[in-house]
């Protein structure tokens, strides 16, 4: 049974740690879901829908542009952090950073600000660090699209309380190379495919960084050989081994070029039978910062502004021509990690950023 909802006022790392208190495993946000549309349904200018465990709460619904203020309610699985900890203003647990000290920022700015300028769109969505097409927003999308209508974007992300524009793409492939059985104590007669993986660690392992500045904004690529297989019986050498490869790529890149620079990595260490296959992609998204609410959003952080390393669902809302950004408390360097925490700092500092940008005067 769902509790009540805290009274209203109530602080944000209290809240955070109610969230990270209810385990929310992707696929798992159920309980979470319910005790945030408690919370929201409380507020009377709220309109609230729910598709599945998905939330959408529109303040101020009517004409002009909308800002989507967004936010995941899934996490990692635990490892040994699953219940919260509290010790003076830093609150310990699975999801403090990400993104569950988001959520407590966003449920709070929903229910607190009745006219927000401009108008809002609070959507708490499911399944963000699993593969995509468990998305939420997908889920969204597919069952009503007209919730997902905006000017521009905030994706309440883990970025130490600094606007990180844009994000990176991801390409996941699959390399398979190609040898011959034959006796170990006769390798001459065969071709150890194992063996072959070393030309293409080498290669990766060695390859310099690329960096690419788009709209002032400086992003680090990084190809990186995540899983590796190969082999079987002790004495015979094996026909056929791979290699997992994940690779992070500046928004200057389309998906089918970052593909194609894959290729020419990797190509030196391929030969006639081997295979290269793009398992899974996501685009990278552009800083778009001169949106004018994404511009609004620089100048209530003070101009502090960095590129997004890694992928976050701005890449999703960019897709679809909604210009987007990162902003939330906690470190991102924490997020998955057994240490993952928030501090009431990070906490008040995004709240008061972002309740500056909708037109809040002061609580």
């Amino acid at each position: 049974m769902t509790s009540p909802a805290p009274a209203p006022g109530v602080d944000l790392l209290t809240r955070c740690a109610r969230f990270v208190g209810v385990p929310s495993v992707s696929r798992s946000e159920g309980r979470l879901a319910d005790l945030i549309e408690l919370e929201l349904r409380a507020a009377p200018w709220l309109e609230v829908d729910r598709v599945g465990d998905n939330l959408v709460a529109r303040a101020r619904p009517g004409p002009g542009p909308r800002l989507v203020v967004a936010g995941h309610l899934d996490t990692v699985p635990p490892d040994s952090n699953a219940e919260p900890r509290r010790a003076g203003g830093t609150l310990w647990g699975l999801g403090a950073a990400d993104m569950k000290g988001g959520l407590a920022v966003m449920v709070d700015l929903a229910t607190t600000i009745p006219r927000p300028a401009p108008a809002v769109t609070y959507i708490f969505y499911v399944a963000e660090e699993i593969d995509r097409r468990f998305s939420g927003l997908l889920e969204l999308e597919a069952a009503r699209p007209d919730l997902l209508e905006a000017a521009a974007a905030i994706v309440c992300e883990p970025t130490g309380a600094v606007v990180e524009a844009g994000c990176q793409g991801v390409l996941k492939a699959e390399v398979r190379l190609k040898g011959t059985r034959a006796h170990v104590a006769r390798p001459w007669a065969g071709r150890n495919a194992v063996h072959r993986l070393g030309p293409l660690l080498a290669c990766v392992s060695g390859l310099a960084p690329r960096e690419a500045e788009v709209d002032g904004c400086r992003y680090t690529e990084s190809l990186q050989v995540v899983r590796i297989w190969g082999g079987g019986a002790s004495n015979v050498l094996p026909d056929e081994a791979g290699a997992e490869l994940n690779f992070r790529f500046a928004p200057d890149r389309t998906v089918a070029s970052a593909s194609q620079v894959l290729a020419d990595i990797l190509g030196p260490s391929l030969s006639s039978g081997d295979e290269l296959e793009v398992t899974d992609s996501a685009p990278a998204a552009s800083p778009s910062l001169g949106q004018p609410l994404l511009a609004a959003l620089v100048e209530a952080a003070d101009g502090e502004v960095r590129a997004k390393l890694g992928w976050t669902d701005v890449a999703f809302f960019a897709e679809r021509g909604i210009p987007a950004a990162n902003f939330g408390p906690g470190d991102p360097e924490l997020a998955h990690t057994r240490d993952e925490h928030v501090t009431a700092g990070s906490l008040e500092r995004v709240r008061a950023v972002l309740g500056r940008l909708l037109g809040e005067e002061g609580r």
